[in-house]
């Protein structure tokens, strides 16, 4: 199957253009090749509305590339008629196909646009809620009052405004927590701080949790500017992720290989041990045989698990 799609021709897309081959230049969409995907979406685009049924259908295959070139073939036919299958895909899984419908809507215009590019701003992806930023810019939306602006400033990450909004930022701020860039939870808990509102303090002695150092030690100072107690800090920094050593596990890689649970545990030397051990067994091997080898290695090599068993259970806990 692999080497039928290496030999696969590639699609002439000015012909099946010339041909008003919708569905040839659908299947064309699906390509790996951002020329042909790129040409086949312009084609498309060309075609107009005629193509949009075909096209909206396509988005149900599961192949995340074809959904994304579909996509962009919508945009460029921008039909109104298009935006509520656009605002289905602002639920896909994946955050490109998200982030590309969001851009999408914004070029078919249209009030209908309008609703899924407001959730769209509250997504936990930086690009979705990017793109349905400045889509709702293109729309010529308006927001009505401060929390709305503040979710618009959120999605641009326009810090300094995101601060003058003070406590109705905080909602898109909190969503921001959420973010799975760490430098952008990072920027949510300084400008928390800077607000410096009280209702702010569960969300931070949360952040006290992140598995982002900067994020927690962040978290920390802008606690204290939002009046939370010192007493309940430690509280927020021991639900921080850990990382611990199993020590069976580096007992269990020391007696099979010795050397490799000292490696386990982050010791240096354990390679050096590993090297050794290598060695020596091949030198006992010649000078002594396989049974007097093993008679010999076996006590060390269990020496040396309960050694590295010894060390992970006494290893303190690191932060991640």
């Amino acid at each position: 199957m692999l080497f039928d799609t290496i030999l696969q021709k590639k699609p002439d897309i000015a012909v099946l253009s010339q041909q008003r081959d919708i569905p040839g230049l659908i299947r064309a969409l699906s390509s790996r090749d951002p020329a042909v995907q790129s040409a086949a979406a312009r084609a498309l685009g060309e075609i107009g509305p005629e193509a949009v049924g075909p096209l909206v259908r396509a988005l149900e295959k599961k192949d995340r590339n074809l959904r994304l070139g579909v996509i962009g073939a919508l945009a460029g036919i921008r039909d109104p008629g298009a935006a509520e299958a656009l605002a289905g895909m602002m639920q896909d899984p994946a955050s490109e196909v998200r982030w590309q419908a969001a851009i999408a809507l914004g070029e078919t215009g249209g009030s209908e646009a309008v609703a899924p590019l407001l959730h769209g701003l509250e997504d936990r992806d930086k690009y979705v809620r990017y793109g349905s930023a400045l889509s709702l810019k293109k729309t010529g939306y308006q927001p009505s009052d401060e929390r709305g602006r503040a979710w618009y400033y959120a999605a641009m990450q326009d810090w300094e405004r995101l601060r003058a909004v003070n406590a109705s930022a905080l909602p898109a701020l909190y969503n921001l927590l959420r973010d799975t860039d760490p430098d952008v939870r990072v920027h949510a808990v300084r400008v928390l701080g800077d607000i410096g509102d009280k209702d702010a303090g569960p969300a931070l002695v949360r952040s006290l949790g992140d598995a982002d150092r900067q994020v927690r030690w962040e978290a920390a100072l802008a606690s204290q500017k939002c009046g939370v107690p010192p007493l309940y800090l430690p509280r927020g920094l021991y639900q921080r992720p850990r990382i611990t050593k199993n020590p069976l596990i580096a007992g269990f890689l020391n007696f099979m290989l010795p050397g490799l649970g000292y490696g386990y545990l982050g010791k240096w030397w354990g390679i050096m041990i590993f090297q050794i051990d290598i060695t020596v067994t091949v030198w006992l091997f010649k000078a002594q045989g396989e049974t007097n080898t093993y008679s010999v290695l076996f006590p060390l090599y269990l020496l040396l698990a309960v050694h590295a068993w010894y060390l992970a259970r006494n290893m303190p806990e690191e932060p991640a």
